[in-house]
C-alpha cells in the first residue's frame, strides 16, 4: 500500500507517522504539513524527526499552508505543548523539507495506487480541490481524522479540532466526496475505541524501545489534557486511530454512509451536520463509528516494539 499523509504534526500525528512507517505493508510515498495543531514551521519540523526516529528519513516531506482558507490560524497547542510534542527532548531530524508545495504534491501524487491519509486541517486538500474538482476520486481512498458523528466536540461542545480549525476547508472536501470515495474516522471513535489508559501507557512503556518512550514521552502533555478537559482514563489517540483503519480496514466494527455537511457559522462552527432521515439527500461520507480497540492498541505495540 503506498501512502499519502498530510498532517499538522503533533503528539498523535507523530505516532500514525510510526504506525504508518513501519508497517510492513506500507511505503509512505510523501508525507505533506499544514497548519493546525501547531504553526506551519513546526508541524514540518516535527514530522521531520518522527520520519528520521521511524527509519523513515527517505521520505519526501513538503510543507503547504500555513494558515486555514478564511479563518484566522487557532493552534491546539494548548494541548499537544508548545512544540506540539509536550517539549521532550528531541534529536535534530535527518530529512529536509522538499521545495514542492503540498497543494501541488497531492495533485502530482493522486493514483489508483495511493491511499490519502489527513491527519490534520483540510486545508491543503481543500485548496487541491479548487485546482481539480476530481481530486479525491483519484485517489484509492481517502481516510481523514475529521468531526464528531456524535457532536461532542474536544474544542467546542459539539465540534472536533480538525473540522473547526478550518471549517470551510472541511467543507469544501464534504462536497467534493462522493460515496465510496472517503471515509471519516472522528473522534466520537477515538474517544470509546483508541483510549491509552493508564495501563496500556504502562505496557507501551514496557516494550522499552525508543519508538516506544518517543510514542509514550510525547503524549505527556495530552495526557495532563485530557484528564482535565475531557474525563477520559487516559488518553486518546485520534489520528493513529485513522492511520490505523487506513492500514486495516477490517479494524472496523460499525460504520455508517450518510450526507454529512459541515456547520461553518460561528455558534455551531465546525460541527458536523449528519442527515439520517429516510428522506435526506444521498450519502456523501463514510463515517467510522466504532473500531476493534484491542486490536488497534495490538497494532501500536507492534509498530513501537521492534525499534
Amino acid at each position: 500500500m503506498r501512502l499519502l499523509i498530510d498532517t499538522d504534526t503533533a503528539s498523535d500525528d507523530a505516532v500514525a507517522l510510526v504506525l504508518a512507517a513501519r508497517h510492513p505493508g506500507a511505503r509512505i510515498a510523501a508525507v505533506t504539513t499544514v497548519a493546525g495543531n501547531v504553526p506551519l514551521a513546526q508541524a514540518t519540523r516535527n514530522a521531520a524527526v518522527t520520519l528520521s526516529l521511524a527509519g523513515a528519513a527517505d521520505v519526501p516531506l513538503h510543507a503547504g499552508c500555513d494558515r486555514p482558507l478564511l479563518r484566522a490560524p487557532r493552534t491546539a497547542q494548548h494541548v499537544h505543548g508548545d512544540d506540539g510534542m509536550s517539549g521532550v527532548a528531541l534529536p535534530a531530524p535527518d530529512v529536509a523539507a522538499g521545495d514542492d508545495h503540498a497543494v501541488d504534491v497531492l495533485l502530482r501524487l493522486a493514483a489508483p495506487d495511493v491511499t490519502l491519509v489527513t491527519l490534520g486541517p483540510l486545508t491543503n486538500v481543500a485548496a487541491a480541490l479548487l485546482r481539480d474538482r476530481s481530486l479525491l476520486g483519484r485517489f484509492r481512498h481517502v481516510y481523514c481524522m475529521a468531526g464528531a458523528a456524535d457532536a461532542v466536540g474536544n474544542i467546542t461542545a459539539t465540534a472536533e479540532y480538525n473540522v473547526w480549525a478550518d471549517p470551510e476547508a472541511a467543507a469544501i472536501v464534504c462536497e467534493a466526496a462522493t460515496p465510496g470515495t472517503v471515509t471519516w474516522i472522528g473522534w466520537d471513535a477515538s474517544r470509546l475505541d483508541a483510549v491509552m489508559t493508564p495501563e496500556r501507557q504502562a505496557r507501551l512503556r514496557g516494550l522499552g524501545t525508543p519508538l516506544a518512550a518517543f510514542a509514550d514521552g510525547i503524549n505527556a502533555a495530552v495526557d495532563r489534557w485530557a484528564l482535565a478537559v475531557t474525563g477520559l482514563a487516559g488518553y486518546d489517540l485520534p489520528d493513529p486511530l485513522a492511520m490505523a483503519v487506513a492500514l486495516r480496514p477490517d479494524l472496523v466494527r460499525d460504520a455508517e454512509v450518510v450526507p454529512v455537511r459541515v456547520a461553518v457559522g460561528d455558534e455551531a462552527r465546525g460541527q458536523l451536520l449528519v442527515d439520517r432521515r429516510r428522506s435526506a439527500a444521498d450519502p456523501n461520507l463514510t463515517l467510522v463509528r466504532r473500531v476493534d480497540g484491542d486490536a488497534f492498541f495490538a497494532l501500536l505495540l507492534d509498530a513501537c516494539g521492534g525499534a
